[in-house]
Parts: structure tokens; sequence; C-alpha cells
């Protein structure tokens, strides 16, 4: 793993504070319905990204998740305007305004989804590590779930044959500890997410999420595992997430007290304690950045805004093309 240096924390404190806001400028305009469906927000999660992205080589690796997935392919390099574009629906989004909030893609930039179906990136994380160890590439597949989804069978399936194939890929659970709403307490009589990997030999064990340092270390060694040829591991990713499981979340499994209490170890609060005990930057330095990033939100949100939505000839464009049947005419 490349060393945790000065420069490290200062970009981790600037794209996790960028997330941050991000996500808190989408529930603004989510309550204007500039926004519409649904929408999940990542807040409190940002040190799972942050780690694993320090983890990763960016170069070739590819990342898969649910729906609650708005930062991280702009963790992976996609452009936050067209990011915001999609969740309002206009045509310079990155599907064109027609996936929205849970279908965010970016090919280019390896980010494969944004998926609605619980657990339905499980198996499709499999089978994109499956081409990599068919042809012989070395890129390593990092598949994201929520404490949610571990409960579906396709899981096992992907578990089982990613240990049989010996597939390079990292599967992590983010535990946030409610899945919709329903805490793991009562959905499982065992609550330790991770032993899951045991049933299948798989290496597994649990990691703090709320610590871009502990993940950065976990994840390395995960992936070095997939890439030089030793097959999957499992993750469990201790985290915790400060707003609902969506919008239309009342939050009434939860006490305020308890939200507040996991605030005293925000990641973005930890990494910034961090820089300054450490002197790695100025408060005048830090409050450029902060800044940087509320410039940068306020640049989105205007591009967005700005943006026109999709003419309705793009409905037609967007469907399968068939040679036969020509009477839907394509232009794209």
């Amino acid at each position: 793993m490349e060393k945790i240096t000065k420069e490290v924390y200062l970009k981790w404190y600037e794209d996790m504070l960028f997330w941050r806001k991000f996500e808190d400028k989408l529930a603004a305009v989510y309550i204007q319905q500039k926004v519409r469906g649904f929408l999940h927000l990542y807040n409190g999660q940002e040190a799972v990204l942050a780690g694993s992205l320090h983890a990763m080589d960016l170069t070739k690796d590819r990342m898969i998740t649910a729906y609650r997935n708005h930062v991280q392919p702009i963790g992976m390099g996609v452009d936050p305007r067209r990011v915001m574009a999609e969740l309002y629906g206009k045509v310079t989004g990155t599907s064109k305004g027609m996936g929205g909030s849970m279908h965010i893609f970016s090919k280019e930039h390896r980010f494969y989804g944004g998926h609605g179906i619980v657990g339905g990136q499980i198996p499709l994380g499999a089978g994109m590590a499956f081409g990599d160890k068919y042809f012989g590439r070395d890129n390593v597949t990092l598949c994201y779930m929520g404490d949610g989804a571990v409960r579906q069978g396709s899981l096992h399936e992907a578990f089982n044959l990613a240990m049989l194939w010996q597939l390079p890929v990292v599967f992590v659970c983010e535990n946030n500890g409610y899945a919709m709403g329903t805490s793991v307490e009562r959905t499982s009589y065992s609550t330790e997410i991770w032993k899951l990997g045991l049933g299948y030999e798989m290496p597994c064990g649990p990691v703090d999420g709320m610590d871009p340092v502990t993940v950065a270390q976990e994840m390395s060694k995960a992936i070095e595992r997939a890439r030089s040829g030793g097959g999957p591991t499992f993750l469990e990713m201790k985290t915790y997430r400060y707003r609902g499981h969506s919008m239309s979340d009342a939050q009434h499994y939860r006490t305020k007290e308890e939200v507040q209490e996991y605030k005293k170890i925000d990641p973005i609060t930890k990494v910034l304690e961090v820089i300054k005990e450490k002197k790695y930057a100025t408060d005048e330095e830090i409050k450029a950045i902060d800044k940087r990033v509320k410039d940068l939100v306020s640049e989105c949100e205007k591009f967005a805004e700005e943006s026109d939505y999709p003419p309705k000839q793009q409905l037609y464009d967007m469907v399968y093309e068939q040679e036969d049947f020509p009477f839907v005419p394509h232009k794209l």
C-alpha cells in the first residue's frame, strides 16, 4: 500500500468533505422537488470510500455497488457536475438523465453502478471478476453491499463460485446497522456479518469503517491477495449513516442521541484532527479547502440547474435497436 502521507490526509479531508456537502445539497434540492424518486445519502460512511480508493489502482480496478452510489463515481474520477445533473434528470448527466439517483454509471471510469435490486450487484461483481480471470487480466473488482443485502441467496451463490474459481474480487459489506430500518439484531441470530465468509473458507474479517487508515490497510491486503491469484475476500466495514435509509425514512427505529454519539467519531472530524495535530495545514489553508468544496458544490448545482432535460426522442433512442425492425429510428 502507498504510504499515508500529509498529502493523503489533505486529500481525504477535501474529498470526504466534498462528498458530505454534495449529499447535503442533494437533500436540500430534493425537498424542493428538483430531484425526484428515491434518494439514499452516504453521510457518515465516507471513510469506507476514502480508504478503498487509496488501496485501489484506479487505472484498472473496478467498483460496483448498490443504490447509495452518488459519491463513489466521483471518487473514481467522474465529473461531479455530471453526477448532479443525472440526479436532476438532465441530458448532461452520466446516463443522459435516464438513470437517476440509483443508477449512476461510468464505463470510462470503471464504475459499474448503482443497482436498485437489493443484492443484485453481488453476482454481477463476481461475474466481472470472472471475466478478468478468464482473460488473464490483473484487474480487481470491489463489490459493495449493505447489511440488508447479505440476506439474499445470490450472495451465497456468488461466494461459492468466487471461491471455487478463485476470482479476483473483494466483497465489502458496508454495515451501517439498520438495512432499510431494521437492526441486524432483529434479522439475524449471528450479528457478526463477516463470519458468513467462514462457511466458504473465504478470507474474511471485521474492519473499522469509520477510519480511512484501517480501511486502506485491510483493503490493500485484500486487493493484493486478489491480484496475485489468491482469490476473494469478504470484509465487513462497520460504519454508520447519519441520515435515514432514504429521504422518506422517518427513522423511528433509532434515537437522536444514538446518532449524536456516532458523530463523535465522524471520519471527517477525525481526519481533520490529525491534520491539525500534525500541523499538515494552517487554519487559513483549511479554510481555503472548505471554500473550494463549497464553490464546487455550487458549481455542480448551477450546472445541473442550467442543463436541459432530455428530448422526448431520447426515449426511443435509448431502447434496444433491432436490425430487422427499422420502425423506430435511432440517433445514438
